[in-house]
């Protein structure tokens, strides 16, 4: 059994962790606050430049005898996953979550690793695809807590050109989704080819083009895939937030349950050590008589 000094040292450690988790748990609120609206403000563009985009696309498409590469589907050889993890961890099941479908979802659909290339963001996604020696592309590691569009730019022109030069010819996200501070979901998104601009009816919209709906096609269409790569970047930082915050919170909570315990058990040995000491006061007071 522990003496008292053991579960008094115990109790002062758990403590200072208690007071780390619920500072980490603070930090992780006030960023979740930030990244929910910036994921919000950028998705009520998208919204808007899917509507632009899928207008002049379809304009174009009558105009024209074929699709622009990047609608256009064709026989898929090879598929590319852009994985989106965190680097720090300490967010629960945040980043299992997403590593173990991928996982799964390529036991299921690919035989070999010529059929598929990963593409990751995170320094845990990364360790965890390049010890089991799964073919990763490249990744992206040093994404902030407050990021630009410029920060992943080259990132996102990275990733559209393998579609571009027909290295691969799927693209799938897959990251998690934040839905409130409490709830994430997993989502596993073609974005290229790109499916979604037939996928909602758009409000039609007589636009005027310089020089033409071809060429304007031709500079939006890539700009729009590397805005849903940024768009999915933000929703993700968000949900990795809200993990986060909800782990520390439940970390706290189990301390405050320990500290409770070692409290009980502290009282308990030392009411047992009064006892002992007054059974010894009266045993002696009684052998003197």
């Amino acid at each position: 059994m522990p003496s008292m000094r053991d579960i008094k040292e115990k109790i002062a450690s758990t403590k200072q962790m208690r007071k780390i988790t619920k500072a980490m748990q603070m930090v992780a609120a006030a960023k979740l606050n930030r990244a929910q609206a910036t994921a919000q403000d950028y998705s009520a563009y998208a919204d808007k430049l899917r509507e632009v985009v899928a207008s002049i696309a379809s304009t174009a498409s009558k105009g024209s005898n074929s699709k622009h590469p990047m609608l256009a589907t064709r026989p898929v050889k090879k598929t590319a996953y852009l994985v989106i993890t965190e680097n720090r961890g300490l967010a629960g099941a945040y980043d299992s979550t997403v590593l173990k479908y991928t996982q799964n979802l390529i036991r299921e659909k690919h035989q070999s690793q010529d059929e598929y290339l990963i593409i990751v963001t995170g320094k845990v996604g990364l360790n965890y695809f390049e010890k089991r020696g799964y073919p990763v592309a490249f990744s992206k590691t040093d994404i902030s807590d407050d990021f630009s569009f410029d920060d992943v730019l080259a990132f996102a022109k990275q990733t559209i050109t393998l579609f571009d030069t027909k290295q691969i010819d799927e693209l799938h996200l897959i990251y998690n989704h934040f839905v409130n501070a409490i709830s994430q979901t997993l989502v596993d998104k073609q974005l290229l080819p790109l499916k979604d601009l037939e996928s909602k009816p758009t409000e039609k919209v007589n636009y005027a083009y310089e020089p033409d709906e071809d060429e304007v096609l031709e500079s939006l269409l890539p700009l729009y895939a590397e805005g849903q790569i940024y768009g999915a970047l933000l929703d993700a930082k968000a949900a990795e937030q809200a993990a986060r915050m909800t782990a520390m919170r439940s970390a706290s909570d189990n301390a405050s349950d320990i500290i409770d315990h070692l409290s009980l058990s502290y009282n308990r040995a030392r009411q047992a050590a009064i006892t002992q000491e007054i059974t010894e006061i009266v045993g002696g007071a009684a052998a003197l008589e």
